[in-house]
């Protein structure tokens, strides 16, 4: 790393905090023990920028690699700030194929290196299931309520089998680890509906206990601490989805999101995550299309926004002009941008990385 570009990126950092709705207190601290310095650069980095900046991101389909973030740069004219993957769980040559994880891992690294934030989730395997699944016949499935209690009770046959899954993507995750890059982790996402075999269950042993189950399995036994823990539910657009509901408690995220598409961004959504988040950053995960600049000048506090895989465009020109406007301003950071690249230096300063 550049002595002169490694200070100049810590200034321009401080200059931030300072300046950003943490200013006279401290930030809160990440969630997992002993974080590694990169991602505790990570979450200061999104702390800053707090109702000051946001950044664009864009998620891509594991066999496809990077194709939905090309299509973005292309439509943009800049790449996204956050590059988004996941795990998949389909057979090979299937757009969520399993076989792509070894090559996604070396692509998200490259991604870090080059400046980018990494955003990365898991369809998550039903636990009674093998993959490779399709996605209707198991991440869509359902467990019975005496197999949800299996699940989250050690020593049964079905926690063995969730182990040994999760297993499965710590070594991944250790990949990641050991070459230094932060990861935005979101796993348990969209907890609140009930579309997913690990969501609809609210109360204390529900959705949110097999989150915690997840961090305890990923940080306490397998010493995962590269992760900044991104807690995420969907619009609560009916009683049995409210976001309290699947609150997993302060100490086990460090950023609360939202998944929203439609456009729709009520200002009631943003608030309670607000309230819910307490201080912590907030994001929108999911989006199709994403938020305006009027929306993002009532929501100031989303700190990115991430477009899913294939959803890049508008279906007519006023919106495109809308969103090529929204992430030409000032206010949005995109991977190109000089601003973004000076402010989040100290992240990849701290991984020991030189600047892209």
């Amino acid at each position: 790393m550049n002595a002169l570009a490694t200070a100049r990126g810590a200034l321009a950092w401080l200059i931030l905090c300072a300046a950003g709705p943490f200013a006279g207190g401290a930030a809160p601290a990440p969630v997992t023990p002993d974080a590694s310095p990169e991602a505790r650069a990570l979450l200061a980095f999104l702390q800053g920028i707090s109702g000051r900046h946001t950044l664009t991101g864009q998620h891509n389909y594991p066999n496809a690699l990077d194709a939905s973030n090309r299509e973005a740069a292309g439509f943009y004219g800049k790449a996204p700030a956050v590059f988004g993957q996941d795990f998949g769980f389909a057979a090979p040559g299937d757009i969520d194929a399993v076989a792509a994880r070894p090559r996604n891992m070396a692509e998200v690294t490259r991604r870090y290196r080059a400046g980018a934030v990494i955003a990365l989730c898991w369809h998550e395997v039903r636990p009674t299931d093998d993959e490779p699944v399709t996605f209707d016949d198991s991440i869509q499935a359902k467990l019975t309520d005496r197999q949800w209690e299996d699940l989250l009770t050690p020593g049964t046959v079905l926690h063995a089998r969730w182990c040994a899954q999760v297993d499965v993507i710590a070594a991944f995750l250790k990949q990641l680890r050991d070459a230094r890059v932060p990861v935005l982790w979101r796993p348990c996402h969209e907890m609140n509906g009930d579309w997913f075999w690990w969501g609809g269950r609210p109360g204390p042993r529900g959705s949110a206990a097999l989150y915690r189950q997840l961090f305890d399995r990923l940080v306490r036994h397998h010493g995962i601490n590269n992760l900044v823990w991104v807690w995420n539910v969907d619009r609560p657009t009916s009683a049995g989805r409210r976001f309290q509901d699947y609150f997993p408690g302060a100490d086990a995220f460090d950023v609360a999101s939202l998944d929203a598409y439609d456009s729709d961004f009520r200002q009631s959504y943003y608030e309670e995550l607000l309230r819910l988040a307490a201080g912590k950053p907030v994001a929108l995960a999911e989006v199709g299309p994403p938020p305006t600049l009027e929306v993002l000048e009532r929501q100031p506090r989303w700190a990115w926004w991430m477009t899913w895989a294939e959803m890049v465009g508008a279906k007519d020109a006023g919106t495109a002009r809308a969103l090529r406007a929204m992430v030409d301003s000032p206010r949005s950071w995109s991977l190109g941008d000089a601003a973004y690249l000076e402010a989040s230096a100290p992240i990849r300063a701290a991984s020991g990385r030189a600047e892209p």
